[in-house]
């Protein structure tokens, strides 16, 4: 038993060094990696720009412009223009801190070696933004009978040796039709393909107004009026919801801490929470569980296992690719809890309390309460995070993915992956398992930090460790209250499923 016992701690401690180097790499990595804020950033400048071209028709006169001022602001194509320009400040910064890189990098990327992979992909996609970056930027100013800022926008996409050729023909179409020299037969149908929303509009305007085609430029403005109104509505519902959101999650806290103030001990936030957790199970187990359940076999052994069997969602369809991630990530899930059930089997029958999942009234009420808390805090700590990483750190690749994404059935498939597959799991392993079992050796608060810090190491992105043990430590402040595992799912479901929404309307 003893050559068992000291064999199986071996065992752990070579799987914590190999899960410690992936993850130390893995979170260095992210470093160079851009985050998803931006992107999300432009969608919704995207709107705001379609949304400005509305001219209010079918309201009184002397509502429109209160309606404009409040959801577009004074100068909408200006605002647009600063937010722009801020997204590409911050990819120049990830480009100078991918650069120099090594002089082999190219070489190293095509042996297979994942770091210079994915730096030189970083470092790709920073470049090719700038480019098509500099293309919006230009028209902006040409809306704003800016013309020698936008030529000179154009002459920089032109002359660039990074920038894609799809982006340089645009750059020389635009150049040419604002020179006014003589449109090509092709102009139209590429213009169409390379440009979206606003910009597709402003560039085909130019190219009709040139062409001397009223007809078809008249029709193109009208249909942009029909455009504008419905961005309008998704700008509303992008802007006044989450505002909505906030002001409710304000108003609880100061509710909770006025509680607090009168009646101390026996408010909602200090009376002593019941049952109390009997962990029968020593730190071994959780060491085992953590290591080898969520790291090991997430992280490591499913991506080698699926690597050596030639699967990769890299080259599938949209749906394809939907499919091959929940698929994956189910797997995990299963290992994971094939892992935790094997770790507590031989500590049956477990104590009263421990996985405590209950569909009740005061379960809905602290998940949604908890949410709506969440959502000014994470709030600020998002104010602070994009100061301090400056739109590096990385992100969570389901999220660019699914802000490009138009299959429905897809969205459908990544939507059940993130509100109903990731909180049943990430719920009963980082709350139900991790944080009452370190509440044997710590108190309860430490136990609530401790484990939120875990959850969010555990997303692998740098810029996400600070939000996400944010959002760890109020799932786990409210399953320690409620005691009721359904409060954290359903408030993590909330917070995944709100942000899919988002991701939806802003890359519909």
């Amino acid at each position: 038993m003893a050559t068992g016992l000291s064999l199986k701690r071996l065992a752990l401690m070579v799987l914590t060094a190999l899960v410690s180097l992936v993850l130390v790499q893995s979170l260095w990595n992210s470093l160079t990696e851009p985050q998803v804020a931006s992107q999300l950033q432009l969608y919704q400048t995207d709107l705001l720009l379609e949304s400005s071209a509305w001219d209010g028709s079918g309201l009184p006169p002397d509502q429109w412009p209160l309606l404009r001022q409040g959801l577009l602001g004074e100068d909408p194509i200006g605002t647009a223009q600063k937010q722009y320009k801020s997204v590409r400040d911050e990819a120049i910064v990830l480009v100078q801190a991918a650069s120099p890189l090594p002089a082999n990098l190219g070489e190293a990327a095509n042996d297979g070696k994942p770091l210079p992979r994915r730096q030189q992909t970083a470092l790709t996609q920073q470049q090719t933004l700038i480019a098509e970056l500099d293309v919006r930027l230009g028209l902006m100013d040409a809306a704003q009978d800016n013309l020698p800022a936008a030529l000179d926008r154009w002459g920089q996409v032109q002359t660039s040796e990074t920038a894609p050729p799809p982006l340089v023909r645009t750059a020389k179409t635009l150049t040419r039709l604002w020179q006014e020299e003589t449109a090509l037969p092709e102009d139209e149908a590429w213009l169409r393909q390379s440009l979206k929303g606003w910009f597709e509009t402003r560039a085909l305007e130019q190219l009709y107004r040139l062409e001397q085609r009223e007809g078809d430029r008249q029709q193109l403005l009208d249909q942009e009026q029909i455009a504008a109104q419905d961005q309008l509505v998704k700008l509303a519902i992008v802007g006044t919801l989450p505002v909505l959101g906030v002001i409710l999650g304000v108003g609880i806290m100061l509710g909770l801490g006025l509680q607090w103030y009168l009646k101390g001990e026996h408010s909602l936030l200090r009376r002593p929470a019941s049952p109390e957790w009997v962990i029968p199970w020593d730190g071994e187990t959780i060491w085992q569980v953590l290591i080898v359940g969520f790291f090991f076999v997430g992280q490591i052994l499913l991506p080698l296992i699926l690597g050596g069997l030639g699967l990769s969602g890299v080259a599938l369809s949209s749906r394809g690719r939907a499919i091959f991630s929940l698929t994956y990530y189910l797997l995990m899930a299963a290992g994971g809890l094939g892992v935790l059930w094997l770790s507590v089997r031989p500590h049956r029958p477990l104590p009263t309390g421990l996985f405590r999942v209950k569909l009740s009234l005061s379960g809905v009420l602290w998940g949604v309460g908890g949410y709506l808390v969440a959502l000014p805090l994470m709030l600020l700590v998002a104010l602070v995070n994009q100061t301090l990483w400056q739109g590096q750190g990385g992100s969570n690749p389901l999220l660019q993915t699914v802000l490009e994404e138009q299959d429905p059935v897809a969205l459908v498939v990544f939507f059940a992956t993130a509100a109903i597959a990731a909180p049943l799991f990430e719920e009963t392993l980082f709350r139900g398992f991790l944080l009452p079992s370190l509440t044997k050796y710590m108190a309860v608060g430490w136990a609530v930090g401790i484990s939120g810090f875990i959850f969010a190491a555990a997303h692998l992105s740098l810029s996400e460790v600070l939000p996400l043990t944010l959002l760890g430590c109020i799932l786990g402040g409210v399953y320690s209250r409620s005691r009721n595992l359904f409060s954290p799912m359903l408030l993590h479901s909330l917070w995944n499923s709100a942000t899919m929404l988002g991701l939806f309307i802003l890359g519909g």
